[in-house]
């Protein structure tokens, strides 16, 4: 068990392949914070323009401090952006509680390694990493042989099964057979809950992965060496098309975003039926549309939304592997927009 200051800022890793559903349970983790604690949340996104971000943000006297590293995993090349990230975050915050959602394609090994590093052990009090699994996705070989989502599973101390209500029966057994099949020293103790929430008190449990120098992998996506912890993006100035777009171009995958002014209303329906026919792996949007704020996200083969409070802007993100059309996306999604 990594040796952790006793006193020191409680941290946690909330990890999870594309889709899992991290920030949704970030957001339920909100609810239950102590009044008398301060969090910070570090967010790490593949794309460029801030859609976790902009989900988990919170009114500027909360104490809740949310600060976003995009572009790529933050962990590697060397570790400099989420170096950065951290230390300004925490001078910023001075947290009691610390919160890291890795972006879906990022490399949790080289997060823990980093948090296990001489300087943070005088700050962290690293504890349980809760990776979240949609069991359905276990009977898909896409999914289980891919090396991010072994990794996922590999580093962490609790695996939370995520969207159970939708679950049909036999998830949770098919998700304990895959894990027995990786045959790890320590199996992560899989968390199941009929309220389909994560709850603040399993993550006061102690952290037992330790990795090595020689399991650190490599970055599935380019990473921008000057990154740091950002504030919300926000987007003043646009051109006369009214939108700005954004791309981030991988190994595996791709990212596509766009952002559109405040006067753009879209037709909820039509974006849920675009979104259902996109050849992508995720879709996730925050949109202005005609039955008021609502959040998306696309993942599989359903779209989930959710209400939001008056957001200022429209911004979608769209991650793919190659041979996904940005521009014909692009001309359907202007197609969505309420008349």
């Amino acid at each position: 068990m990594p040796e952790s200051p006793p006193n020191g800022i409680k941290t946690n890793i909330i990890a999870g392949f594309l889709g899992s559903g991290k920030s949704t349970n970030i957001l339920n983790l909100f609810d239950q914070r102590p009044e008398s604690e301060r969090w910070a949340v570090l967010v790490n996104e593949f794309g460029e323009i801030g859609i976790d971000g902009a989900l988990l943000s919170q009114p500027e006297n909360s104490d809740i401090f949310v600060r976003e590293v995009p572009g790529g995993c933050m962990c590697c090349a060397s570790g400099i952006p989420l170096h950065m990230a951290l230390n300004m975050l925490l001078a910023r915050a001075k947290p009691d509680r610390l919160i890291i959602e890795p972006s879906g394609l990022g490399h949790p090994k080289e997060l823990v390694e980093a948090l296990n590093d001489r300087h943070y052990k005088s700050l962290l009090s690293l504890g349980a990493t809760v990776t979240l699994i949609d069991a359905r996705r276990v009977s898909s070989p896409g999914y289980t042989e891919h090396p991010l989502f072994k990794e996922q599973v590999e580093v962490a101390d609790l695996i939370f099964a995520s969207k159970s209500d939708l679950y049909k029966g036999e998830e949770i057994e098919q998700l304990k057979k895959y894990l027995d099949s990786l045959g790890l020293l320590k199996p992560p103790r899989i968390l199941e809950t009929t309220s389909n929430r994560l709850s603040l008190k399993w993550l006061e449990e102690n952290s037992f992965y330790k990795p090595s120098a020689s399991s650190l992998a490599v970055s599935a996506g380019p990473v921008r060496s000057n990154a740091v912890a950002e504030p919300l993006k926000d987007f003043n100035t646009f051109p006369p098309e009214g939108f700005l777009r954004f791309e981030n171009l991988g190994k595996e995958f791709e990212s596509y975003g766009w952002v559109f002014k405040s006067s753009f209303v879209f037709d909820d329906r039509l974006v849920a039926r675009l979104f259902k026919s996109a050849n992508a792996e995720r879709i996730k949007a925050v949109l202005r549309t005609g039955s008021g704020s609502l959040a998306f996200n696309f993942s599989g083969d359903e779209v989930d939304s959710i209400e939001l409070k008056e957001i200022k802007d429209s911004r979608i993100e769209v991650i793919a592997k190659s041979g996904f059309s940005n521009r014909t996306f692009e001309k359907s999604l202007l197609q969505a927009v309420a008349v």
